[in-house]
């Protein structure tokens, strides 16, 4: 009878288990972005090029992100976005995305 439990249980259990090693690959990734973007507004802020702003931020995002910046008066935006892949070769395909604003130093221009 234990075996017939453990043959119905089983399953299930590795599905909540690739349910969270999933839900944690997305929330690294968030966090990355996040990261990568707040990285990409204070580069923006002192005033570097938009280009500069662009591989700052992608230098820290997940692979395959990209990268704008926009400039707003005295405040500049960055957001991070980036597809990530929480169960590997599985196809499932889930976006994350952050933005950051930082406010421009002065003499920093609008060059972002």
């Amino acid at each position: 009878m234990v075996t017939a439990e453990t043959a119905v249980v089983l399953p299930v259990l590795l599905l909540v288990l690739a349910a969270a090693v999933g839900a944690l690959v997305v929330v690294g990734a968030q966090l990355r972005c996040v990261d990568a973007a707040r990285e990409g507004a204070r580069a923006a802020a002192r005033g570097e090029p938009a280009a500069t702003v662009a591989r700052v931020a992608r230098a820290g995002a997940p692979r395959g992100a990209s990268a704008t910046s926009a400039v707003l008066g005295d405040t500049v935006t960055v957001t991070v976005s980036a597809p990530v892949h929480p169960l590997g070769p599985v196809p499932l395909r889930v976006r994350v995305s952050a933005s950051a604003i930082a406010e421009l130093e002065p003499g920093a221009g609008s060059s972002p």
